[in-house]
């Protein structure tokens, strides 16, 4: 097998089951789509979560590859698809191989986010899962605008995004969901409340990060917050914040309410956490892939960036995160800071299994 390959999917196959992962995605609910949101939740519950700068399409791939029920698109501007901005678009589609897709938009504008919902739907036709409203992002230069999280203390205007997105779906039968947090500010609490007002709008599902946006990602997540609100509403909570393995995935489910989980941060250079989940939930012992597993997994994830096209810069970071926890890794991720191409990367991952075989061969175990 070549290093390149013609497209994601060949990539998947070729290179996915020798490293645990699946090498063909099987669509969100068995493409389902008559089946209410709620149904399909409850049954197919492990979600790789929207993440800016990191859920691009190969990332996807890899999580759904690993057992991820439904992925997300990083958070798309509204005013950037109705701008113009190739940047944005690219950011809603699916590469090769990818079923379909749950697409996140943020804004302010009821009259951009019913133009951005109806130009994705146009899109995506059957490969899009539903639409999500951010109103969860912590990051300034997105509240200082009223974006975000700063929607949570303008409900008025959260609501009227909700209905304009749930009217322009109405005619291509997809959702609308929302992403929220414990509230803005430090101590105030808006979350059951608000969510009631985003059901009352039509959204049929709600996210739930247990974090005020001014905790950024500091602190513990309070798992609580997840639960109030699971009590305030009809339609299926989404647990959110410091699901960092697959048994807090389980603990999650099993002790807030949610009927589903999103995996953030604890899916980086884990791509199986969302498979081990799933066996932990089916009374299995979960497999850890050993580290030579997570260098041939790193090598695959590499080579889907290439595949789709993406910035091969993000497998610096890759690097990091698969890395994490090898003998000699800080050294192992110098190296890879310095790489800017495939092969490059390819050569300094070949490199690193050579010295785990010399390791061994000198007697050390390596797992």
């Amino acid at each position: 097998m070549t290093q390149t390959q013609t497209s994601p999917a060949d990539v998947l196959a070729s290179f996915g089951p020798g490293v645990g992962l699946c090498g063909d995605i099987h669509p969100f609910a068995n493409g389902k789509k008559d089946t209410p949101l709620a149904e399909r939740l409850a049954e197919n519950p492990l979600l790789m979560a929207p993440m800016a700068g990191v859920t691009d399409s190969a990332y996807r791939m890899m999580a759904r590859a690993g057992g991820a029920d439904c992925a997300y698109s990083e958070m798309v501007s509204c005013a950037g698809l109705h701008y113009g901005g190739n940047g944005s678009w690219e950011l809603t589609e699916c590469a090769e191989g990818e079923p379909d897709l749950a697409v996140q938009l943020f804004g302010t504008r009821p009259e951009l986010f019913r133009e951005a919902a109806e130009g994705v739907a146009e899109r995506l036709g059957t490969r899009l899962v539903l639409i999500d409203i951010n109103m969860a992002c912590p990051v300034p230069k997105v509240t200082k605008k009223g974006e975000g999280a700063a929607l949570m203390e303008t409900p008025e205007l959260a609501e009227s995004l909700v209905s304009a997105c749930v009217e322009a779906l109405a005619p291509y039968g997809v959702p609308v969901t929302v992403k929220i947090r414990r509230g803005r500010r430090d101590g105030r609490e808006l979350a059951p409340e608000f969510a009631r007002r985003m059901e009352a709008a039509g959204a049929q599902a709600v996210a739930v990060h247990g974090r005020y946006a001014t905790q950024f990602y500091h602190g513990e997540a309070d798992w609580e917050t997840v639960r109030r609100v699971a009590d305030a509403v009809q339609i299926p909570v989404i647990g959110s914040g410091d699901v960092r393995d697959a048994r807090e995935a389980v603990r999650m489910l099993s002790e807030t309410g949610a009927r589903a989980v999103m995996v953030a941060r604890g899916s980086y250079g884990n791509p199986w956490v969302f498979r081990q989940a799933k066996d932990i939930l089916a009374g299995m012992e979960p497999l850890t892939p050993g580290l030579v597993t997570r260098i041939e997994a790193f090598e695959c994830h590499m080579r889907l960036l290439a595949a789709t096209g993406a910035h091969l810069k993000r497998g610096r970071s890759l690097a990091n995160w698969y890395l994490k926890g090898m003998p000699e890794a800080a050294f192992w991720r110098g190296e890879a800071n310095k790489c800017t191409t495939l092969e490059e990367f390819l050569r300094v991952s070949a490199r690193i299994k050579e010295a785990m075989a010399e390791a061994e061969d000198h007697g050390f175990e390596i797992r």
